[in-house]
């Protein structure tokens, strides 16, 4: 599986707004230009994070965005699920895949279905704030 450009980016440009939470209003082209994303892509991802209730926009002077959560109440899966769809390994599994004639006896379906579960997991364990925090949710070793 892997995540796109539009749920990497998403995710940057929400940590950028929760380090510069204490600014208030974040304009759109300062956090392109920190995140070094193209500010006409970051619109294009703008209306599904406004959508999903984490980013909140004034227009005019003074205007620009800012979370509209709390980051410890923002999870990675969350943000993922919201800009990719789904976080499903593969397409059998993905929340718009019809029903597969070969579910009943297929042996692999029980090994995808664990590991997307272990994909959901992990990125629901982590928080726009741990990610500040410097946690990742894997231990070094």
């Amino acid at each position: 599986m892997r995540i796109s450009t539009r749920g990497r980016y998403g995710l940057r440009f929400l940590l950028d707004l929760a380090e510069h939470s204490g600014e208030g209003y974040v304009p759109l082209r300062e956090a392109a230009e920190r995140q070094e994303i193209s500010p006409k892509y970051l619109e294009r991802i703008l209306p599904v994070l406004v959508k999903a209730g984490f980013v909140e926009g004034v227009q005019g002077r003074g205007g620009g965005y800012r979370l509209a959560k709390d980051p410890a109440d923002c999870t990675v899966g969350d943000v993922l699920r919201f800009t990719e769809g789904d976080l499903a390994p593969v397409a059998c599994l993905a929340c718009d895949a019809e029903a597969c004639d070969r579910a009943g006896f297929c042996k692999t379906l029980p090994m995808w279905q664990r590991l997307e579960r272990v994909l959901n997991d992990f990125f629901d364990g982590l928080t726009l704030a741990d990610l500040l925090a410097g946690e990742t949710g894997v231990q070094s070793g």
